[in-house]
């Protein structure tokens, strides 16, 4: 681009945001302004290191496991996807869990399974086979649809941006309005913020036919009035950001 060209569109920027209607982030906590009021739902994610070599026990065990709780109706929890990092941290499994009742339903949910004497077997098979894992608990932004089952088969992408402290707020006041550039063709299936774990963290969950649709969905976006205002003014807010292409696994409810 050109100077002048550079010129016109921050100046173009700079005046659109002008008449651009913000959440004031003085009036309340930031997971209230920025959640789903409708719901309570509360999210799990985990990621788990495997041993190259038992990756494929690992997922055999895992999905049994899995099957068992989400039709349990006792566990006030549910699987919302399970994937194997294709491209990205290699050898790594990917669960989503959704917990229906907040926290309360997350506690309920650990008590029973701290008395499961098959649970905590599991569990002891399962640390023989990682190298390490983490997870973080998570509330989903009110401008997205919630993550339901869909039929594949799809590969996923999960785009995890680490915002600065303080720009949350910022980021969904932009975010409301760029998702509706990217619903056309049923790519996004869910946008989470973190809670407790690592802060200030984002994940968007895509769901495309192929890497060459991916490619072609967001070149599209690009050919939309207004996608480049709201790149243009997240970019700054972020730390760092980080994409995993991701594989369902047989069990996973998001195909």
């Amino acid at each position: 681009w050109s100077l002048c060209e550079t010129f016109l569109l921050s100046s173009l920027c700079w005046f659109r945001s002008l008449f651009v209607h913000k959440v004031d982030a003085r009036k309340d906590a930031h997971s209230n302004l920025l959640s789903k009021k409708e719901t309570s739902n509360l999210y799990k994610i985990q990621f788990h290191n495997v041993k190259p070599e038992c990756l494929e026990a690992y997922n055999s065990l895992e999905a049994e496991v899995q099957k068992r709780l989400h039709q349990d109706q006792d566990y006030p929890c549910e699987v919302v996807g399970s994937w194997n990092t294709w491209y990205g941290e290699q050898d790594q499994a990917v669960h989503l869990w959704r917990y229906r009742g907040g926290y309360p339903a997350l506690t309920e949910c650990l008590k029973k399974l701290n008395d499961n004497q098959e649970y905590l077997a599991f569990r002891r098979e399962r640390a023989k086979m990682l190298i390490s894992r983490r997870n973080q608990l998570l509330l989903e932004f009110s401008f997205w649809n919630e993550p339901l089952p869909r039929p594949g088969p799809n590969l996923y992408e999960m785009r995890t941006y680490c915002l600065k402290p303080g720009t949350m707020i910022e980021w969904g006041n932009h975010w409301a309005r760029a998702i509706r550039y990217r619903q056309k063709n049923n790519e996004a299936v869910g946008g989470f913020f973190s809670q407790i774990g690592d802060l200030y963290v984002v994940h968007h969950l895509w769901a495309y036919e192929s890497l060459q649709s991916r490619q072609e969905t967001r070149n599209a976006a690009w050919l939309k009035e207004g996608w480049d205002v709201n790149v243009y003014y997240t970019v700054p807010l972020i730390r760092s950001m980080e994409s995993r292409i991701m594989i369902p696994t047989s069990s996973s409810p998001l195909q």
